[in-house]
């Protein structure tokens, strides 16, 4: 079976059904391949289930890639609020969590639900349990076009736009077809990485903080010159959290991390100025902030070198400043998105078209863009599928 069309779409996430909706409203011709029994599975497992699907305050500086300058084009094209609008003409409900991140009240179901509906309004069609065989591209009068072969059927269309996502949790679906493809075309791809991933610790930092699993702390974890304030929690194999989570996509093995266990606290002031000056006062000083099983493992692991004043001192700059080497990460199924991808200088970064492919689009998380914890890989996603949406 052939089908001619203006536009395939391969993947049917956040990136891949905003794009058809798009091309839709243009009139196009459109047909969503989705590998997954669904549309959407990523979205619907993201916040808890109920979809932190935007930031208020997403701005180019949030975003990692190897050209930092590629993602301000897309997010000035299709910004928050526009999001937000197509959110509240659904009636959806929703609610700013924390750090301008918006959840749904409900469930992630009603985003999924919306964009089934835009593209349904617009005569896209979507066909799941999809797996692509083969991607052609082929020339004839004087127009390219290519075939994408899925078991008995080829589709052909003059657009080809690939938004298969990353490698990120695997058991969902994910596989590299889209970093295929680009090779096959002759594109560079950026090497991928798990991002915004729990860390593990080696067995000797395990053996002595790994007992400490369900404790969380508000913390400043730094890598280089990188830093965030969030809570860390402890696991049973390292550290995770969302401190941790956001600090992994900047982490580079052998390096350490640093911990200020207690932001904008002095805990050793009252030992200082002359209050009891032994291991029970210490713990008491540090439990005023720091959970107790933290408090007091930490100190058992970290004692001070003295009771001088100098000693204290020294043990203030340590707990402000701890540092601590993960072993690896938990990899691609624990993490959230991956990082690297096709290379952005390969792509317009006004259409996500390829230069030397004409016809050929990449976008979302496929692309060399990683967004930070809390709703900016998915404005990634609406911002790219957007623009490849007006020009397809």
């Amino acid at each position: 079976m052939k089908q001619e069309l203006d536009v395939i779409i391969l993947g049917g996430g956040a990136a891949g059904l905003m794009c058809a909706i798009e091309a839709g409203k243009r009139g196009r011709r459109v047909a969503v391949l989705e590998r997954a029994g669904r549309i959407g599975k990523k979205i619907l497992i993201s916040g808890g289930g109920r979809c932190n699907f935007t930031n208020l305050y997403c701005r180019p500086e949030k975003f990692i890639s190897e050209n930092p300058h590629f993602v301000k084009s897309a997010l000035a094209a299709y910004t928050p609020q526009d999001f937000i609008a197509l959110v509240e003409k659904h009636g959806i409900p929703y609610h700013e969590k924390t750090l301008g991140q918006l959840f749904c009240d409900g469930s992630a179901v009603e985003i999924v639900g919306m964009l089934e509906t835009e593209c349904r309004q617009v005569g896209v069609r979507i066909l799941t349990s999809v797996a692509v065989d083969k991607v052609d591209r082929r020339d004839r009068d004087d127009a390219h076009r290519f075939k994408v072969s899925a078991g008995p059927t080829e589709f052909v269309a003059p657009s080809l736009v690939v938004a298969t996502g990353g490698l990120s949790i695997p058991k969902m679906g994910a596989t590299a077809l889209g970093y295929d493809l680009a090779r096959q075309f002759g594109l560079k791809v950026v090497a991928t990485r798990p991002a915004l991933v729990p860390l593990v610790l080696d067995a000797g930092a395990c053996e002595n903080y790994c007992q400490l699993t369900g404790v969380s702390a508000d913390v400043i974890v730094s890598a280089g010159r990188q830093s965030f304030r969030e809570k860390m929690l402890f696991t049973h194999r390292g550290l995770s959290g969302p401190a941790i989570l956001q600090i992994s996509s900047y982490w580079q093995p052998p390096h350490p991390i640093a911990i200020d266990l207690a932001p904008g606290y002095d805990l050793t002031a009252a030992l200082r100025d002359g209050s009891g000056r032994d291991l029970p006062a210490l713990k008491a000083a540090f439990r005023i902030v720091l959970p107790q099983r933290l408090a007091d493992r930490w100190l058992d692991l970290n004692p001070p070198q003295g009771w001088t004043n100098q000693a204290l001192a020294d043990l203030e700059r340590h707990a402000h400043s701890w540092e601590i080497a993960p072993e690896t990460t938990e990899g691609y199924a624990k993490a959230e998105v991956t990082a690297g991808g096709v290379d952005t200088a390969e792509l317009s970064s006004q259409t996500m078209e390829c230069r030397k492919v004409p016809g050929q689009y990449f976008i979302g998380e496929v692309v060399d863009v990683t967004g930070h914890l809390g709703g900016f890989n998915f404005q990634w996603a609406w911002a790219s599928g957007y623009c490849a949406g007006q020009v397809v």
